[in-house]
């Protein structure tokens, strides 16, 4: 039977399925290549930090770097609106790939590019960190031009001053850049009065009339430096009368609980987030205070989190940390509060676009393969595709009653996770799974194996799947066949390359790229049809 060597209907996934646009992948298998378009999503919501088990970061990078080339060769304008839409709605975890990418714009975009990039600059560069960032990563590609000094000048004369302060003060240095190198560098001429003193204090530390008060409230807080009870109220004094930022407070004064008390009143969520462990390990967070009423408050309000951009990445890694009482760097430890773990909990799925439930019946499998162990998701530390695959499948979970959660690599892998666990039992379940080789087609053969009715599949993966008898395209069509029922497949990419196990000419099969916020609805409107 010479169909055992060759067939479109069961191929080994090592080999091609006959007449298919299927490439070689990293592991050595079979997948579909994704369109550059497709590629500049994934890199700029899910970066190409750490690589991935089977590229590394150098190689993942200029992998998608070249594809980006492409898409401003095919249409910049395109690539200039797509970066604005993912980076001001807050899809993405990280501005990073999109600063990136908007170098490269300046540099490979046409004149209607460059014009397009300059429209939207302040939406991109957002805070004097981003601002930083751009202006080195451009180095890579154009010198100190014209264009480059319209954007900065714009960026600097078009916020009102006292916006500009806030910034002059919170980001001093970053990526080896100071706001006093761009002014210096840009040469702005300033609108009023009031923007010129707050050049005059950044260039020369001068201190005239019309300067905001923030600058004068951190020369006051600066010059605190005796490390004293005393001392941490006058600098509590001082945050709450000029609204000043954790950056400017000294550090010896950061481990008084009354100097985190006065920041925490108009501190910004994004920092809020970042500083739960250290709050509560000075003592300002703890069971029942009045400080943790205010995070837990805070953290359930769906209102403030989305006027912050909280990305659900920031809120996943902060509950990952914080749950365990220990940070993955340093020998510092705290006493989680259960009741501000919860908040993070609730914050991880507020943070998502809202999800109507389909009503339809869903299969959600996770890979843990061995490649899944590997790198970091958005650049975050300890956050590995496996484990940030597990806290998406749970909000489908969370949303759809009829679903079933399966894990697999070479094999299945048994998982005991219901809709109602808690996200940090959920990561610890999955940290401790056990991992091979890899084989997309499990989710789909177990269904038809165990007679489970499905809908949709969702496989959550980096599509670096090999070692199967079968690709997952052809036990989909199986089990399609068998069941008589036309199931979709969902195909959640969790790393930045160029692979997919959906067959981009089948109408029921869809790529969606991992932890952008609005996978979850876009992937219920497409069950839904």
């Amino acid at each position: 039977m010479y169909r055992k060597h060759f067939s479109a209907r069961a191929t080994p996934q090592h080999q091609k399925i006959p007449g298919s646009k299927q490439v070689r992948n990293s592991a050595g298998g079979y997948a579909y290549p994704v369109d550059n378009w497709t590629r500049l999503d994934r890199f700029l919501i899910l970066g190409t930090e750490g690589g991935s088990y089977y590229a590394s970061e150098q190689k993942l990078t200029k992998e998608n770097a070249q594809s980006v080339i492409r898409c401003i060769q095919e249409d910049g304008v395109r690539v200039v609106k797509r970066i604005a839409e993912i980076s001001a709605s807050g899809r993405a975890p990280k501005n990073d790939p999109s600063l990136f990418v908007l170098a490269m714009c300046s540099k490979y975009g046409d004149l209607q590019t460059k014009h397009a990039a300059y429209d939207v600059f302040g939406d991109i560069v957002r805070i004097g960190t981003h601002l930083f960032q751009f202006n080195e990563e451009v180095k890579g590609f154009r010198g100190r031009g014209r264009w480059l000094r319209r954007v900065n000048t714009a960026w600097y004369n078009t916020r009102p001053a006292d916006q500009l302060a806030y910034q002059a003060v919170k980001y001093q240095q970053r990526h080896g850049w100071t706001h006093r190198d761009i002014l210096r560098l840009t040469k702005p001429v300033p609108p009023d009065s009031e923007h010129n003193a707050v050049y005059r204090w950044i260039t020369k530390g001068e201190m005239i009339e019309g300067t905001p008060k923030i600058i004068e409230g951190t020369e006051r807080i600066r010059s605190i430096i005796e490390d004293t009870k005393t001392s941490a109220r006058d600098a509590a004094k001082l945050i709450c009368e000029y609204k000043l930022p954790r950056e400017v407070v000294p550090t010896h004064l950061l481990n008084y609980p009354e100097v985190w008390e006065a920041l925490l009143r108009d501190m910004p969520m994004t920092a809020m987030i970042r500083n739960l462990a250290t709050m509560t390990r000075v003592g300002l967070i703890g069971p029942a205070s009045q400080a943790a009423k205010t995070v837990e408050k805070r953290l359930t309000d769906e209102t403030i989190l989305k006027n912050a951009r909280i990305h659900p990445i920031a809120v996943l890694s902060a509950l990952k940390t914080y749950s365990q009482g220990r940070g993955l760097r340093g020998t510092k430890t705290w006493t989680p509060i259960q009741s501000v773990v919860d908040a993070l909990d609730d914050a991880f799925y507020l943070a998502f676009k809202n999800v109507e439930p389909t009503g339809k019946r869903w299969v959600l499998g996770v890979d843990v393969s061995g490649s899944m162990t590997w790198g970091m998701v958005a650049g975050v530390l300890g956050l590995t595709p496996m484990i940030a695959a597990s806290a998406m499948a749970m909000i489908t979970a969370k949303t759809e009653k009829d679903h079933e959660i399966v894990a697999f690599s070479h094999e299945m892998v048994p998982v005991n996770i219901s809709r109602k666990k808690r996200l940090d039992d959920v990561i610890r379940a999955f940290s401790n799974m056990p991992f091979g080789a890899t084989d997309c087609a499990l989710p789909m053969l177990w269904a038809l194996e165990n007679r489970v009715k499905a809908d949709v599949f969702v496989v959550y993966t980096d599509s670096e799947t090999w070692c199967g008898k079968i690709h997952p395209t052809q036990a989909l069509q199986r089990y399609r066949d068998k069941t008589g029922i036309p199931a979709k497949l969902v195909v959640v990419g969790m790393v930045g390359n160029r692979f997919s196990i959906a067959d981009p000419d089948d109408g029921g099969m869809l790529d969606v790229v991992g932890f952008d916020t609005a996978t979850p609805a876009l992937m219920a409107d497409f069950v839904r049809e």
